[in-house]
């Protein structure tokens, strides 16, 4: 059975129609006190497949509660599906007394699971900090799929050579053009990105900018006005996670992105693609 958090409905959905089984409808119910609660009244099977993005604290613990809740109800595996693992860009302690954040909310999700499948984690090794398997599931190739057919010679660029990998599935996935990174540095105290383009040529070419996560469009919004100024055709802004926080659209737009095209890991009016028939593919 299906089990979605409320962050994850219409990829739970997704998912339900795409393995063809049933797909639970959990209730959330908020106390006086601020305290949460999550349950599963109609939960029935041995095995519950929870999707649940943890898209913020709160999303969190419900997902730690859902587990719980199908274990009460019976169930006898638990596989938990995070299409967007929070504090997953945590995984290391910068400071002395610092939190490795990620390992920490990992091993709270394995406490309530048999097994886990991760979407394109912003770093790969986070699959470690679980105390269960982990199946990593990469989406950038879907990112091709709602991009216009006939792009003017087309350059998919990742923002940092570390995503490079990225800006090649979707450039494989689409069928043509080159692939290639921007360099980028981030000043970890002020938090601070600078943006420099590569030495691709990018005059009267379609561009397509391809990142793991946009959270605040800062990065991105930098990197497409250091396109514009190099009279670049259109620019399109493509991510698996769609975090989209507080004036990223606005960045993006002022800084003249065509569009913003994401998956439903974070959904998002954005999210123009499914990673439903690939996280069935890990079940």
């Amino acid at each position: 059975m299906i089990v979605p958090g409320s962050a994850s409905q219409a990829l739970a959905a997704a998912l339900a129609d795409e393995t063809g089984r049933p797909l639970a409808t959990p209730e959330f119910h908020r106390f006086p006190d601020g305290e949460a609660r999550a349950a599963v009244p109609g939960f029935a099977g041995e095995e519950a497949v929870v999707v649940a993005a943890t898209t913020s604290d709160e999303a969190f613990v419900e997902l730690l509660q859902l587990q719980d809740a199908v274990r009460e109800a019976g169930a006898e595996t638990v596989t938990t599906v995070l299409p967007y693992m929070g504090y997953a860009r945590q995984d290391r302690a910068f400071e002395a007394g610092q939190p490795v954040s990620a390992r920490a909310t990992a091993r709270a999700v394995s406490t309530g699971a048999d097994r886990v499948v991760l979407v394109s984690p912003h770093e790969p090794g986070v699959a470690d900090f679980f105390d269960v398997p982990v199946e990593v599931v990469g989406a950038a190739s879907l990112l091709s799929e709602p991009l216009p057919d006939g792009l003017v010679d087309p350059l998919f660029l990742a923002p940092d050579e570390s995503a490079e990998a990225l800006s090649v599935a979707a450039r494989d996935a689409y069928g043509g053009g080159e692939a290639d990174f921007f360099e980028k540095e981030r000043d970890y105290d002020t938090g601070a990105v600078t943006v420099t383009p590569g030495d691709a040529v990018v005059e009267g070419r379609d561009v397509v900018i391809v990142d793991d996560i946009v959270a605040t469009g800062s990065t991105m919004s930098e990197a497409v006005a250091a396109l514009r100024e190099r009279d670049a055709g259109d620019v399109y802004a493509a991510c698996v996670h769609g975090v989209l926080a507080g004036s990223a659209r606005t960045r993006l737009a002022a800084a003249g992105v065509e569009r913003v095209v994401a998956t439903d890991t974070v959904e998002r009016a954005e999210s123009a693609v499914s990673v439903a028939p690939l996280v069935a593919r890990a079940l």
